[in-house]
């Protein structure tokens, strides 16, 4: 019987070593309520501690619920967002909007992307990072200090899809902006190169199309020989 229990109890996922109850990463990452992968990621990056049994790894109870908040959180697992529009010289912007949502932070910081990019750019490495992982589930909010800052147009957009996978936006002042009027024009002149640039290369094809058609088209119709005049002389009386 003994036996019997211990087997059920591996299948199960748990075990218990030295007073502690361990899951297993399946049964760990339900009880997280996260992907089995963003649990392991979090193991890697130390944010949550493991016991190794044999070759597997194991969660305690403790640790899981100390990293959700369980004890009064709320199980509130928070994302931060930063971005400055210049790639280089805008460290100490980054630092102090991490450092003004961090202080405020009402659960677990589990994530920080950061992104040195135009809020116009459609692809950010940061942004792009921060979707894929809400998409695992790694956290239930993301937190920006300005409505700016994940895109200066079509924010409505992603915040939808970011709800579609139970994730939260907060933004934490509703007026005005993270940059000032540097940025604006940043962002303002890389939106005239990106319109510049797609009728530039609208014009080119425009052309290219154009003299593509008249050499088809002449060589479908070649233009008449000219007709030779007559020659002088040579007629009998």
């Amino acid at each position: 019987m003994c036996f019997l229990l211990i087997l059920m109890g591996w299948w199960c996922g748990v075990r218990r070593l030295s007073g502690m109850e361990l899951l297993r990463l399946s049964v760990a990452a339900r009880r997280v309520g996260v992907h089995p992968g963003a649990l392991r990621l979090w193991a890697n990056e130390g944010k949550v501690p493991v016991v190794w049994v044999g070759k597997e790894r194991r969660f305690s109870v403790e640790a899981l619920d100390a990293l959700t908040g369980a004890a009064g959180g709320g199980g509130r697992r928070e994302a931060l967002y930063v971005r400055v529009s210049g790639t280089s010289g805008q460290e100490s912007s980054l630092a102090a909007q991490e450092a003004e949502l961090r202080a405020s932070a009402s659960g677990v910081v589990v994530a920080v992307f950061r992104d040195r990019a135009s809020g116009l750019r459609e692809s950010r490495p940061g942004l792009d990072r921060l979707v894929k992982r809400a998409g695992a589930g790694e956290f239930t909010h993301v937190r920006v200090t300005h409505a700016d800052r994940p895109a200066r147009f079509g924010v409505g957009w992603l915040i939808q899809v970011l709800a579609h996978h139970g994730v939260e936006v907060e933004v934490m002042h509703a007026k005005g902006t993270a940059g000032g009027l540097e940025e604006l024009l940043e962002d303002f002149m890389s939106l005239v190169a990106t319109f510049a640039g797609r009728m530039y290369g609208m014009r080119s094809r425009e052309a290219r199309r154009r003299l593509l058609a008249e050499a088809a088209n002449r060589i479908e119709h070649p233009a008449p020989a000219p007709a030779t005049a007559p020659q002088a002389g040579g007629g009998g009386v």
